[in-house]
């Protein structure tokens, strides 16, 4: 604010400054105009409401400064219109828009200073919404604009107001003069009028703008500029309009279209028009494409096609107003696929026909019909794709030089071809959800055209083509991605090992398990040479597999081309193809090696050298760096042996790369260097030593410059040192020991050592010697002293606050001390100091690091026993069995003290269990702890079995049984047949009836862990107790659950038991208190006998009792997390029917259960569910809506309430965050499409999908709560269609934001009312933050509504707003 404008303005201080806005000094005028606007915003909205004379004065004043001669005084003034807008009283708002539409300019040269004015009026009040009261200064705008400029727009008064005898407006702003025509700044008022208060316009008014503008629309005088005008306004109008009006207006539409005398430039209006209004109105528009529609197909059917190509023929040029409404009608058919997809479906067909049609429509180059609608029908075989493109491969270069002659200015049958391939772009982006993609109509009829237009001239087309192809291509690949190897920070360790632990794994309940669960970094690629993807009997993918011959040729001529954007887009399409089918190009890389590798080495490629034909964000960096990420691509997925004839030519472009100036591409090419060492290094290659060795040599020079490059980019540096860890480990080995020499080897090393020690490098550096170490196979590969230092070094950075790098480091701890060569270079005095920095993580308060610092420990106690156990160790384990434990975190618990047993230190550790935790820790884990070193220990821990049976027989005290048992089930389970005969299973049933709610459930479990060691002693005895009913049957279920448990991991044979453990598991789960875990065990011993049991499985589900069908389907659910691939094949031919059948349940909980098993399935069998999905998400949409049947009203004393039986079925038990959305047995139908939309989006319609979240954001509160996280994953998963709905979203939001509890609401109301307000916010944020352009003013008739709304919020709910736009941006950092 400027220093003259007081605080608080009053309307002496306005009074003061308007003499100085006819001053002669320009400067002085645009000073003071300024100074107005200053004060106008810092006055009270009401400061100038009581002066009648000042306001008068202030208008007169600006409105003369709006003839000012020069621009900014008049741009100014126009601000300061604005402002004094939302001051005046209302009584001056009418005679201000009659002055302002009554402007004539006679000093200034714009003669739109007049419509500009109005509509810096109309825009300075806030939009009303739809429903919502709106603002008094709101009311009396559109009071002036009722009484004012809608009658000066169209000429007559409108709505009369009860006056009588009023004299006539003015001629119309919009009525067409016979010598000037229509007022282009008058329709820009009226298309400003209508965004802004069009949900104030009464239905006279509405029908009287819309006659204007028909009137324009259909007036031959009228220019196409001030046509295109009136299609936006109609647009803008068109969601305003009654279901009744619309429909109307439809009707005259299609009249028009039917009309005898239809010339071309109304007919090109006409589809332009309803194109438009898909754009705008959807959701609207979308039932009348039934009659609008074939209009459109009808311009771009065969016969006006021919009929076109006729008169070409005789005429030898085309006809331009012909092409452009072809052009129009191809850009309308384009928006009905995308905004109106379910509506066009019925037009498939005519659409892929009209498309393809005029992809090859060239009149410049016509030749006989059949030639150019080839394409169009389909192949009947390969061998004509293949003759066909080896003629074309013949005469490459020829043809690209005598179609280069051919452009020719004139010609703008480009955009129609353009145009042609945008509508095939969005059947593929919209239709390949499980649709025409499996079918195979897309590959048949679409894929072949788009490779034969590989050699059209116009650049901008041929892009659109490439786009199109990549996008077929990646829609056939599902999601594929090339997982990468290297630093990247944002990897957390400790988060893969917790997703690890939350999974059940058949696997040994060791510390080996733990260490094949965690795997060893970034080695696991490039170790076996990638065989390529057989090429499947049908499907996408074998499409795809027989069209790849034709696609590599035509790519490799456009590779040739000296353009850019050409070149980045085919270097696109063949990086997606290797994503999708592995080894894909093995018979093709002589085609594609050169033109790639020049690629590489482009000279051109500098960050600021862009192409100025066609793609204007290709420039050539992104060339080379595309290029780069194409060879590595074809480095991991093909075999050595492919690549070895080009490796010579690959090589030396690398390491070019790899010193280019600019980061990003020598960054990406340290990724091809990592990828090459795979390729050059055995067991991928056989022959490292003789062939290879100077490549491998040049590698490691490359790699260690750019390492110790003062010059060099951070995250070059970076990539640089986690490939020196790859090389270092790829040569280890005897067979490797001559792939460097040893002084370059050592210097290697000791940079490896010297970047841990630096800040900024110290991540890549832990990665890379994670690497190493669990490379080692020979003494030779590592020094023990180098081994001594980076262990100490790796153990220091355990102690800092980043919590990445203590988990990378601890990772490549737990995998030297895992290598017995690593292992092998630690002296006593390294292994102690280890064990110090690693006792501070042996706590339960992270359970990721406890469980990799657990396996450390194993490792130094078998290598150290006397160093390593001390009283810290002991004191530490002791605390965290205070605490639940749990999957692989309990693994490596007992795993350690099974090893402190065996080696004879564990006695220390077992009387500090007993006598300081004892029945204080958590009894199960205390339990298995004590069992576990009382076997592991045998006589040197101090203690017997009879000591716990004794204790057992003895005691009194509840907990001290239940340890008792714990410790006896699990020496049972260890000891196996060599149990002692006092171990009896009696020892444990006779508890079975104890009083106590705890013993029972112990003793049931530790029967069944110890039923497991000895199945023949104690099985017998367990089946027995679950003929008995009541307690004794539950029990026994638990007991049989422990043994199938363990039976499945370790693979115990339990055939002679199988069919009479199924048929106690089938009559005790008839209980409901049994259905539960009577469900667990029934599915797990489905995984142990699969052949046997699945069946019966599938059988059971056309039970008539819903219980037992519901306990079938929880115990199916039991089978998918556990199984392995030998089940899979069992469980392939019946799953999907299994799915179909429970979801299509009569009962309403089956059905929900149904739910969890469809999610579960997914998550853990993507393989066979995601190529059915198609007809199990109808399914699941099924159960996402409300239905009446289920919808009852009940009698609640004087009071009727309704009931809905189906929201269980659709609502959230509780709102959970996205990881755990898969661990329950039941699920929700809107939590179940949320988590399929994370692993199968591409198998969902989209649109399907978006409706069933807006109807979603009118449901329960729970309900609500999930569609705003499903709609902040729809904004990264689908932004084009979150961008169509974002106008029906924004009145499900206005409605909630709007919601106020009763004055008597509960508590619970209103917090739940103010949870869904910041709910519904933060997604605000997030959509705005995504389509920014979408909240402007800027033109866009998707999202009218939502620009009103977001304007609303900003208004309404300013404070909110901002804290929640830091809490999403603090959220993104």
């Amino acid at each position: 604010m400027a220093p003259s404008v007081p605080q608080n303005p009053t309307p002496a201080n306005v009074v003061a400054l308007l003499p100085k806005l006819n001053d002669a000094d320009a400067d002085l005028r645009y000073m003071s105009l300024n100074d107005l606007y200053n004060v106008l915003n810092a006055g009270s909205p009401t400061f100038l409401s009581n002066d009648y004379h000042t306001c008068a004065k202030t208008v007169e004043c600006l409105l003369r400064t709006l003839d000012d001669s020069h621009g900014e005084v008049q741009n100014q003034a126009i601000k300061c219109l604005g402002a004094l807008s939302l001051k005046l009283p209302a009584d001056i708002l009418p005679p201000l828009v009659e002055k302002l539409t009554n402007l004539r300019t006679t000093h200034s040269v714009d003669s739109s200073i007049s419509a500009t004015a109005l509509r810096t009026f109309i825009i300075s009040y806030p939009r009303p919404l739809s429903g919502v009261t709106p603002s008094k200064s709101t009311q009396d705008a559109y009071a002036a604009i009722n009484k004012v400029l809608i009658p000066r727009l169209v000429g007559y008064v409108v709505i009369p107001h009860g006056l009588k005898n009023q004299p006539d407006p003015p001629p119309g702003m919009l009525e067409i003069d016979q010598e000037k025509g229509v007022d282009s700044d008058a329709i820009d008022v009226l298309i400003e009028l209508i965004r802004c208060f069009g949900p104030m316009l009464q239905e006279p008014e509405k029908h009287a703008l819309l006659k204007a503008i028909m009137s324009i629309f259909d007036n031959d005088r009228t220019s196409t500029v001030i046509k295109k005008k009136a299609v936006v306004a109609i647009s803008v109008l068109a969601g305003y309009l009654s279901d009744r009006s619309l429909t109307t207006f439809v009707s005259n539409t299609i009249e028009s279209f039917q009309g005898n005398d239809l010339l071309l430039a109304k007919r090109r209006l006409l589809i332009t028009m309803v194109g438009s209004l898909a754009r705008s109105i959807p959701q609207r528009l979308g039932p009348h494409l039934k009659t609008l529609a074939p209009f459109i197909l009808q311009v771009l059917s065969a016969e006006e096609y021919k009929e076109a190509m006729d008169e070409l023929a005789e005429a030898g040029a085309p006809n331009p107003e012909v092409e452009e409404v072809r052009e129009a009608a191809l850009v309308a058919l384009d928006g009905f696929l995308a905004s109106c997809s379910n509506d066009m479906r019925i037009f498939t067909d005519e659409a892929i026909a009209a498309a393809l049609r005029y992809v090859v429509y060239d009149p410049n180059n016509a030749t006989d019909e059949d030639d150019e609608m080839g394409g169009t029908q389909g192949h009947d075989s390969d061998e004509d794709d293949n003759n066909e493109l080896e003629d074309d491969d013949n005469n490459e270069d020829a043809d690209f030089e005598e179609e280069g002659a051919m452009s020719d200015d004139d010609d703008a049958s480009w955009k129609v071809r353009r145009c042609a391939v945008k509508a095939l772009y969005s059947i593929i982006s919209t239709r390949s959800n499980g649709d025409l993609l499996d079918n195979g109509i897309l590959y048949d009829k679409i894929a072949p055209v788009l490779i034969n237009c590989f050699k059209e001239r116009e650049e901008n087309v041929r892009l659109e083509i490439l786009a199109t192809l990549t996008s077929l291509i990646r829609k056939t690949g599902e999601g594929i991605s090339l997982s990468r190897l290297g630093g990247d920070r944002g990897v957390d360790v400790t988060a893969s090992y917790a997703s690890n632990s939350r999974k059940r794994r058949r696997e040994n309940s060791n510390v080996g398990a733990l260490d094949s669960s965690l795997g060893t970094l970034s080695t696991s690629v490039g170790l076996a040479s990638p065989a390529g993807t057989p090429s499947p009997v049908s499907g996408p993918k074998a499409d795809l597999a027989r069209l790849s011959p034709a696609i590599v040729r035509g790519l490799t001529r456009l590779l040739k081309q000296s353009s850019i954007p050409t070149k980045q887009g085919a270097i696109t399409v063949l990086y997606h193809m290797v994503l999708v089918r592995h080894g894909c190009l093995s018979d093709y890389l002589g085609q594609i090696a050169d033109p790639v590798i020049d690629a590489v080495r482009s000279s051109s490629a500098h960050p600021g050298f862009a192409s100025t034909s066609g793609g204007a964000s290709a420039t050539g960096g992104k060339l080379r760096i595309e290029a780069l990420q194409l060879v590595s691509a074809i480095c991991d997925t093909h075999s050595s042996r492919a690549l070895d004839p080009y490796i010579d030519h690959i090589v030396p472009g690398v390491i070019a790369a790899v010193k280019d100036k600019y980061y990003k591409v020598s960054s990406e090419a340290i990724r091809v260097v990592e990828s090459l060492i795979n390729v050059l290094t055995p067991p991928r290659s056989a022959s490292t030593e003789q062939k290879y060795l100077s490549h491998l040599l040049n590698l490691n020079d490359v790699v260690l410059d750019r390492i110790v490059a003062t010059d060099a980019d951070l995250e070059v540096r970076q990539r640089a040192i986690h490939a020196l860890g790859v090389l270092l480990g790829r040569i280890a080995g005897l067979n490797n020991s001559k792939a460097l020499w040893p002084f370059k080897k050592s210097n290697a090393f000791s940079v490896l050592q010297d970047r841990l020690k630096n800040e900024t490098t110290r991540l890549s550096a832990v990665q890379a010697i994670d690497i190493v170490c669990a490379s080692a196979r020979e003494k030779e590969d590592l020094q023990p002293e180098w081994v001594r230092v980076v262990t100490l070094e790796l153990g220091a950075q355990l102690r800092k606050a980043d919590r990445i790098l203590r988990g990378t480091s601890l990772a490549a701890l737990r995998n030297l001390t895992a290598n017995p060569v690593a292992l092998g270079g630690l002296d006593d005095k390294a292994v102690h100091n280890l064990a110090g920095v690693l006792l501070p993580l042996v706590n339960p308060n992270d359970l990721n690091l406890l469980g990799l610092a657990l396996v450390i420990f194993t490792r130094l106690v078998q290598r150290s026993p006397k160093k390593v156990v001390d009283e810290g160790l002991k004191n530490a384990l002791c605390d965290i069995v205070l605490s639940p434990l749990g999957g692989v975190v309990l693994d490596a618990f007992l795993g350690l003290v099974r090893v402190i047993g065996e080696q004879g230190v564990g006695q220390p550790l077992m009387y500090s269990l007993l006598k300081s935790v004892g029945v204080n820790g958590d009894l199960a884990v205390v339990g298995k702890a004590i069992g576990t070193l009382l076997v592991a220990g045998a006589t040197t821990v101090g203690f017997k079995i009879d000591d716990f049976t004794s204790e057992l027989r003895n005691s009194t005290d509840e907990k001290r049984q239940c340890l008792a048992l714990s410790v006896l089930g699990e020496a049972g389970l260890r000891l196996g047949s060599s149990s002692p005969s006092q171990l009896q299973p009696s020892v444990f049933t006779n508890h079975f009836h104890s009083k106590s709610d705890q013993v029972p459930r112990a003793a049931a479990t530790a029967l069944g862990r110890a039923g497991a060691g000895n199945i023949n002693m104690y099985l017998p005895v367990i089946l027995s107790s679950s003929y008995m009913s009541g307690s004794s049957q539950y029990l026994s279920l638990h007991s049989i659950k422990e043994i199938l448990q363990y039976a499945g991991k370790t693979r115990t044979d339990l055939s002679p038991y199988t069919y009479q453990i199924w048929e106690k598991l089938i009559v005790a789960s008839q209980s409901e208190d049994n259905k539960a875990v009577g469900a667990e065990c029934i599915g797990r011993l489905t995984i142990i006998e699969p052949k046997t049991f699945l069946p019966f499985l599938q059988r059971y589900l056309q039970d008539p009792v819903p219980t037992v069908r519901g306990m079938v389907i929880q115990a199916t659910r039991f089978t998918f997390a556990d199984s392995d691939d030998s089940f899979d094949e069992i469980l392939k031919p019946m799953l999907i029917n299994m799915l179909t059948t429970m979801l299509n349940d009569m009962n309403l909980e089956n059905r929900r259960l149904a739910l969890g098993a469809l999610i579960s399935a997914t998550h853990n069998k993507p393989e066979i569910i995601l190529p059915h999905l198609a007809q199990l998400i109808p399914l699941v949409m099924k159960e996402s809506k409300i239905k009446p049947e289920l919808v009852r009203e009940v009698q609640m004393g004087p009071f009727k309430h309704k009931v809905d039986d189906g929201l269980e079925v659709r609502k959230v038990g509780e709102v959970l965050v996205p990881p755990n959305l898969t661990t329950k047995s039941f699920q929700s139908a809107y939590e179940t499409l949320y988590s399929l939309m994370e692993g199968a989006y591409t198998r969902i319609n989209p649109v399907d999908l978006f409706d069933r979240v807006v109807a979603g954001l009118e449901d329960e509160h729970e309900i609500k709560v999930l569609c705003n996280l499903m709609l902040t994953k729809l904004i990264v998963l689908d932004p084009e269609e979150s961008v169509q709905h974002l106008d029906a979203v924004a009145e499900c939001f206005h409605d909630i934001l709007a919601f106020k509890p009763k004055d008597n609401a509960v508590k619970q109301e209103v917090e739940k009312a103010h949870e869904a307000s910041k709910g519904v916010l933060k997604v605000t944020v997030l959509l705005h933050n995504a389509f920014p352009s979408a909240s402007s003013n800027a033109t866009n008739l998707h999202a009218q509504r939502w620009k009103a709304y977001w304007e609303s919020v900003v208004k309404d709910f300013r404070s909110q707003l901002s804290a929640m736009e830091q809490e999403v941006k603090n959220e993104a950092t």
